[in-house]
C-alpha cells in the first residue's frame, strides 16, 4: 500500500503572502494542526504549525528549563498575546522547510520518516510536485495495522 491509501484529499494550505493571524484563524476554524504553503502552482515552498504559532507566546524560559513540572501556572504570562505588529507579519517569517512525500510512497516509509524528523503530520505530493493531499502519524498507522488482521 502507498501513501494515496489513507491520505486526506481535501488540503487546506495558504500562500506566502498569508499574514500570522489569518494562518492562525485558519488552524482555530478548521481544527488542524499543519498548513502547507504553496507557490502559485500549488508546490509546497513550506509549512506552519499550531507549534510554530504557540511558541510566540510561550515564555523565552522554556527552551532553558529541562522539565517544567516544577512550574504550576505562567502567571500574567498566561494572558499575554503576540503583539498587532508580530501577527501582521508574513508567515514566511515563521514557516518552517517542507518535508514531503510523493503518491508512491509506501506506508512504512512515510511512518518511518515522521518519526526520524518529528512530524505529525507529511504532505504528499504528485509527480509534477503538486500538493494532492496530507497524511497524519494516525492515518499511516491505523493503515499498517489494519494489515494485520489480514495476516491470519
Amino acid at each position: 500500500m502507498n501513501i494515496t491509501s489513507c491520505m486526506k484529499r481535501h488540503v487546506v494550505s495558504i500562500k506566502i503572502h498569508t499574514t500570522i493571524q489569518e494562518a492562525a484563524a485558519i488552524l482555530v476554524k478548521k481544527h488542524i494542526g499543519l498548513l502547507p504553503v504553496v507557490d502559485g502552482d500549488d508546490k509546497p515552498v513550506g509549512v506552519i504549525g499550531m507549534r510554530d504559532l504557540l511558541k510566540l507566546e510561550l515564555p523565552d524560559f522554556v527552551n532553558f528549563v529541562a522539565d517544567v513540572d516544577f512550574v504550576h501556572d505562567f502567571g500574567a504570562v498566561e494572558d499575554a498575546r503576540p503583539s498587532a505588529k508580530t501577527l501582521n507579519k508574513t508567515i514566511k517569517s515563521l514557516m518552517r522547510p517542507v518535508i514531503t512525500v510523493d503518491e508512491e510512497c509506501g506506508l512504512l516509509r512515510a511512518y518511518a520518516l515522521m518519526l526520524q524528523q518529528n512530524l505529525h503530520d507529511i504532505p504528499v505530493i504528485s509527480k509534477e510536485g503538486q500538493l494532492i493531499g496530507i497524511a497524519s502519524r494516525v492515518d499511516v498507522g491505523a493503515a499498517i495495522l489494519a494489515t494485520w488482521a489480514k495476516a491470519d
